[in-house]
């Protein structure tokens, strides 16, 4: 385990050892990821929601919250919080101050679907906006409103005035961020939604200035990136991507290509704000909606080598996330392949997960089928601590 000598870390690291995210200073490197919950009922952060992050806060830990609505058209999914209306900071605030009177680090992620959404999400019931008019294929389905499960909607793609209308939002959206409290927001570049249906070749069909190059694909992520980063400071700024993911549809024929076509604009655009970016966050091709994906072991390689040459290239801290297992995050960070490692499922079902993996403790399995429920505590905030019975949380 590495130890803190003065300003140094010395020894292997491991994840129970400090370190220093940019101006943050960590005391462990287990970070809880970015999970959509579905629990803030009509968009609006609630007791609910601030009883779920601090459970999960510890003395120099770090959150990630679920994705949060930048803008209207931003939804795909019943009951998830929004960033964009005064209501939402204000409730936001105090999910915040909980947080940090628990002496945890929060960041506020970013999220647009884009065509993942369906009509009824939409204002006025038009199509959900894309870099494209295709829609996602029907072997993915979404929850509509009302629960039921249904095909996205087909979607429009955004003009070019409509584009930079897009980018104000997430500039506004991080602003309100900071003014909630946030320590820091995390733009949302992965998994499908919007900012990767305009990176991702199989999605992007433009002929404009937004497509067809990779140069052009990353235009409108850069764009965001750098709208977001001036306006709260780049320090305050993460950015997540998943270029080896296929998820609603989002594939690339050369995923390595695309990440570090990403890593070269992040690195250039560091160095002309003289200032590094909070993090870079990847999540590992194993993920899957459904589980971690059991590839054969030469994929796995493959998969592991792209993920470690996109974190070989990247200038600043690097956060890997996507199936972890306790032992498989020891490793990435003694390794160097990853500084912080996140978890979500095992954070969902284990609120004390720090604890957890500092004892070896046994830790208590999630229940996939309460995942995207609206009850304020089944599922949700009733998972026991250590020492617990079943039903009985603090």
């Amino acid at each position: 385990m590495a130890i803190q000598v003065g300003s140094k870390i010395v020894g292997t690291p491991d994840l129970f050892s400090p370190f220093k995210m940019g101006k943050f200073d960590l005391s462990h490197r287990i970070v809880l990821a970015p999970l959509t919950r579905c629990r803030a009922i009509d968009e609006i952060p609630n007791e609910a929601l601030l009883k779920y992050y601090t459970q999960r806060s510890t003395p120099g830990g770090f959150l990630i919250t679920e994705g949060s609505l930048i803008s209207q058209t931003a939804s795909g999914f019943p009951h998830c919080a929004g960033i964009y209306k005064d209501e939402h900071v204000e409730e936001w605030k105090k999910v915040v101050d909980a947080v940090h009177d628990k002496g945890a680090i929060i960041f506020c992620q970013l999220w647009h679907v884009g065509r993942v959404s369906h009509n009824e999400y939409q204002p006025e019931g038009g199509a959900p906006i894309s870099s494209t008019n295709k829609p996602v294929s029907d072997k993915w389905s979404l929850l509509k409103p009302d629960d039921s499960h249904a095909h996205c909607s087909v979607p429009r793609a955004l003009t070019i005035p409509q584009i930079y209308e897009v980018v104000n939002d997430y500039r506004q959206a991080a602003l309100n961020a900071m003014r909630a409290g946030f320590d820091g927001v995390e733009i949302h570049g992965a998994h499908g939604y919007l900012i990767d249906q305009f990176t991702k070749q199989a999605i992007n069909d433009r002929t404009d200035e937004y497509g067809g190059s990779l140069e052009n694909r990353l235009r409108f992520l850069l764009q965001v990136v750098q709208a977001v980063a001036q306006a709260v400071g780049p320090a305050h700024v993460g950015v997540r991507i998943s270029p080896a993911i296929d998820h609603f549809d989002a594939s690339d024929p050369d995923p390595l290509a695309l990440g570090l076509g990403v890593v070269e604009r992040l690195n250039n655009l560091q160095a002309e704000l003289n200032s590094r970016l909070a993090y870079l966050h990847v999540t590992q091709p194993r993920f899957t909606a459904q589980g971690t994906l059991a590839k054969p072991a030469e994929e796995a390689l493959a998969d592991s080598q792209l993920l470690l040459k996109i974190r070989q290239a990247y200038d600043g801290t690097f956060v890997s996330s996507g199936g972890y297992t306790k032992e498989l995050g020891m490793e990435d960070v003694a390794q160097g392949n990853a500084d912080l490692v996140a978890y979500g499922r095992l954070f969902i079902s284990n609120p004390d997960l720090v604890e957890r993996f500092r004892s070896n403790a046994e830790l208590n399995k999630y229940d996939r089928s309460t995942f995207y429920t609206h009850d304020p505590v089944v599922g949700y905030t009733d998972y026991p601590f250590l020492g617990q019975e079943v039903g009985s949380t603090q």
